[in-house]
């Protein structure tokens, strides 16, 4: 059966019809989400989605290794342990939905973990690339059935404090898709964005990868560049510095670790954009030494910071006409999010 299906956005402007399989969309709130990490990211997931005023509330439990966030976690009244095998245990007896939210080292571990004590699980992730995580999933748990995902939101804080309940409203989650994804269980991660309150980006692992290298990793190299070059000048520079210098290093300012794991667990698409942003402040300087002038990039910017600011402030348009699950419908989905599309519902 085929049917029109009204879908939802964190937006009441976007709520337009689209078109998918009525038989394949889960909107199964009873079945329980189980998060494996509550720092910043997971933390937030498992504060919005055990919401009892959120638009979708459902079953969330976690686990992270810190008995000290754990113990954060349950005085606010959430369903945390710091007991990996228990937590799994009750995820495969729940069919819960399980959500890797540890970064990029630990992630060799826990999905060990879940491939010994719940290995039917459907598994996703929110780590900041794709095609590493992919990899560690087909190394440690080649039987796994795994959608992978990646909510472009955050801080440059991290743990328990700094989580929000908010963090994913109208964020756009990318969650894979590529030829052989099951449709059921990419519906059932996608669901799992939009009960956050995120619109959902399809994408191909390795394209995300790309995206995020330039938009994502690239600035926080950059940010570190800046950030020491403004200190390494002076004192002065310093109490000087105002909200060019506050925003473009904001970035620099999250914990060394993590942005080392996500950098270097990007590291060939990254060498790619790195390469270019080298190439192009070389220029610059070549132009400058050599003509007084940095009108090129400049432009190039000025236009580039525009056009990012017209797809931003837009209302995202939906990807319509797909059914999800016939023939060809995850390449149509990747084609229409190059549009710069989201997928609704």
């Amino acid at each position: 059966m085929q049917a029109t299906v009204a879908g939802f956005t964190p937006s009441p402007k976007s709520y337009r019809p689209v078109m998918c399989d009525a038989e394949s969309v889960v909107h199964d709130n009873a079945r329980p989400v189980c998060i494996l990490g509550l720092g910043l990211i997971g933390g937030s997931l498992l504060r919005r989605l055990a919401d009892p005023a959120a638009a979708e509330p459902r079953p969330v439990y976690g686990y992270n290794r810190s008995p000290g966030t754990v113990a954060d976690a349950t005085a606010a009244g959430y369903d945390a342990t710091a007991d990996l095998a228990s937590v799994l245990t009750r995820a495969a007896a729940d069919d819960a939905l399980v959500v890797l939210a540890a970064p990029l080292p630990a992630l060799p571990a826990l999905v060990v973990a879940v491939a010994e004590h719940a290995p039917g699980c459907l598994l996703t992730d929110v780590v900041s690339v794709k095609e590493e995580v992919g990899r560690i999933v087909a190394e440690h748990h080649p039987r796994a059935r795994y959608v992978g995902g990646h909510p472009m939101a955050g801080t440059a804080e991290s743990g328990w404090a700094a989580t929000d309940p908010e963090l994913f409203t109208g964020a756009m989650w990318m969650v894979t898709t590529h030829d052989g994804t099951d449709p059921d269980d990419w519906l059932r991660v996608a669901d799992l964005a939009r009960a956050a309150g995120a619109y959902v980006v399809p994408a191909a692992a390795d394209a995300h990868d790309r995206a995020v290298a330039a938009i994502s990793h690239n600035p926080h190299l950059t940010a570190a560049v800046t950030a020491t070059v403004g200190a390494g000048e002076s004192e002065l520079a310093l109490r000087l510095a105002a909200g060019s210098f506050r925003d473009g290093t904001r970035v620099a300012g999250t914990a060394p670790q993590l942005q080392r794991a996500m950098l270097e667990g990007n590291a060939n698409a990254l060498l790619n954009t790195l390469s270019e942003t080298i190439d192009r402040l070389t220029a610059a300087r070549d132009a400058l030494r050599d003509h007084g002038s940095v009108e090129v990039i400049v432009d190039d910017g000025h236009r580039a910071r525009r056009r990012y600011q017209q797809i931003a402030a837009a209302e995202p348009a939906p990807i319509e006409n797909v059914r999800v699950g016939e023939a060809g419908w995850a390449q149509e989905l990747r084609r229409q999010a190059h549009q710069a599309r989201v997928w609704v519902g």
